[in-house]
Parts: structure tokens; sequence; C-alpha cells
């Protein structure tokens, strides 16, 4: 059928309808409206465009015009008016139901995907819909910012916008979970998750993102956007700075932790003896933290505590004395140093071990 004559399907009895509402100058009725917005959904459900139905209405109302006496004119207009509300109405409708059930089928499936959910065969059929080919590898970028972010939000919108005037139709998705936005891209495209990063930086006021590393198939996308999430946590608690985290630059804390008890011991054993300090282990640790973040330049440690050069070597000897560790001994430094860092990563000593 022609698409002419496929929107004349919704038009049956119309014509007629139009001519007794003109005969009577009544409105239309409570039924026949709801008749109208019932063939609206069902134009819609059928992929028909609004516009054309619209033109088809208007077009069956034209030969009904130089029928009617001069007096009916206006009942016309105020019929195919409320007609053509009526079925759009309809149209609207279907439109509105089709894109929620869209959403919701969208929906569903990130939360199986990065859940690692559902079955894997089944799985890579719903991704084809949605752009991805799980049969290939993909690594995943997750960005937080100072607030929630939610799909259709501003800043999702405005990085979507980017993303696309960018690269087009590469097989990425963008989306949300959780407050966060996240990208999911193939592994022979890291300058998508590269300018995605830039752009969720910016978008979000200086919020963080990490990215996971590359593993293939649908379990692979939940490998990664799992590493992209614990290196998101680790930044927090570990007090990183860096606008991007790469999984990858990040493997050494996870081998530091799969010991906790070891890592718990080593932590009280080297630094408990710091609690005896006058003000507690936390300053000392600061300042081995800050030691060892600039290579061990006691000056430069000094200068971003605020310090004098003598007040840190001061305290660099105390942590001698009370801890028999040498800061500036390379074997036991590399014992104070690992100690540090097992101390950030348990949250020591403001929670006990």
């Amino acid at each position: 059928m022609t698409e002419r004559e496929t929107s004349e399907d919704y038009l049956a009895g119309y014509a007629e309808m139009l001519a007794a509402v003109c005969a009577t100058g009544r409105r239309l009725t409570r039924e026949e409206l709801e008749g109208l917005r019932s063939r609206g959904e069902r134009a819609a459900e059928a992929g028909l465009g609004l516009r054309a139905l619209v033109r088809a209405h208007l077009s069956a109302a034209r030969t009904t015009h130089p029928a009617l006496p001069r007096a009916a004119h206006d009942h016309l207009l105020a019929a195919v008016e409320q007609a053509v509300d009526a079925f759009a109405e309809g149209h609207e409708r279907a439109q509105l139901l089709a894109v929620r059930q869209e959403e919701a089928a969208r929906r569903e499936f990130i939360d199986d995907l990065l859940y690692g959910r559902s079955d894997l065969g089944r799985l890579a059929e719903r991704a084809e819909r949605f752009g991805l080919l799980l049969s290939h590898a993909h690594a995943v970028a997750v960005a937080e910012g100072p607030e929630p972010y939610a799909d259709g939000y501003p800043v999702s919108r405005g990085i979507e916008s980017s993303l696309v005037a960018r690269f087009g139709d590469r097989r990425i998705l963008l989306t949300t979970k959780d407050g966060r936005l996240i990208c999911i891209a193939p592994a022979d495209e890291p300058d998508v998750l590269a300018h995605f990063a830039k752009q969720a930086y910016a978008a979000t006021d200086g919020g963080r993102v990490a990215i996971g590393r590359p593993h293939p198939g649908a379990g692979g996308v939940v490998h990664s956007y799992e590493e992209a999430l614990n290196a998101l946590d680790l930044a927090a608690r570990m007090s990183l700075d860096d606008p991007v985290l790469h999984a990858a630059d990040l493997l050494v804390y996870p081998v530091l932790t799969r010991d906790r008890q070891a890592m718990a011991d080593l932590v009280v054993s080297v630094l408990g003896p710091l609690r005896n300090a006058r003000g507690g282990a936390q300053p000392l640790i600061d300042t081995l933290t800050t030691y060892f973040d600039t290579g061990c330049v006691a000056a430069e440690a000094a200068r971003r505590l605020t310090l004098s050069v003598r007040a840190m070597t001061y305290r660099l000897e105390r942590i001698h004395r009370l801890t028999g560790a040498d800061p500036g001994d390379p074997v036991q430094r590399y014992t104070l140093q690992t100690a540090v860092v097992g101390a950030r990563l348990l949250g020591w000593p403001e929670q006990e071990l």
C-alpha cells in the first residue's frame, strides 16, 4: 500500500461523522473522540507519522467542505479541530508509551550488563539493539561528581552530544548508574574514553573519572566496570588527586590488600608506636605520605606541609625513634612506605585493625 492508502485506513467513517456534526451543529461525542484517540494510537503503533495523518484528515475535510451550506462552515472547522486534536492525542500517547517501554528495556539491559545477569547469549543479542557487539573487547569509564546524575540530565545530554559530534556512530553506549556517568566503548577506540573523561571532568565541575582495563565478551564489560568502580573507591581512600584514574596503573593496591590480615599486622607492627606521639599517629603518617610522594625530598615535603625544613627533619627523626625504621634508609623506607599505603587502604588509625 502507498502511504496515503495506509493513512486512509484510519479515516473510515470520518467524512460521514463530519457531515453529521455539521448538519446539527453539535460537538463530537465522547465515544467519537475516544474512537479517534484509539485510531491515533493504532496509527502510531503501525509506524505512521503524525504529519501525514493530519494532512489526510484535512484533505478529507476539504472534500466535505463544498457540499455544506455556508452556515455550516464554522461547525466544520470546529469539528475538524476536535477530531485532529483527539487523533493527535492518541498518537502522542502511543509514542510516549513506546518511549517509556524503550527506556525501560534499555535500563533493564544496562542493569543486566553491568551486574553480569541474564544468559550471555541472550545478552549479546540484546546488546546489538543498543549498539554494542559483545563479541569484541570493551572498556568502561565511570565518572562521578559532586551530585548524582541520571539519563536526560543536562550534564548527560551535553556529554552525549559531544561524543556523537566527535565520533559519530562507533558503537558507544553512554548511560548512568547509581548517580554516576558511564561510557562503554570498544577496546580499539581508546580516544572515545579519553574524550569522555575530559568532557565528564569539565561537566561535573571537577569530578573524577576512572577507566577500567579492556576485557572481551559480556563478562568483560562487568569486569572493566568493577575495576573502574574499585579505582574510584581506592582514590577516595588514598586521597588520590588525579582527575583521571586508570585501573591498569593501580594494580599494586589490590595486590597489597589481597591478604588483609597480613597487611593489618604490618601496619600495626610498624606504625603502631606512632600512636604514642603527641597528637597521635595521623600527623606523622601524613608526614610520611607527603615525604614519599615527593620522592623523599625533605625540602619539597616541608613546603607542601607548610613546615620549615628543620621541623620536617625533626618529624622524620621522631618517626625513626618511635618505629625503629629510618625513612632515609632504602630497605627500611620500603617497609615504612608499604605500611603507610596499607594504613591508608585500611583506614588506620581511624579504624581499629
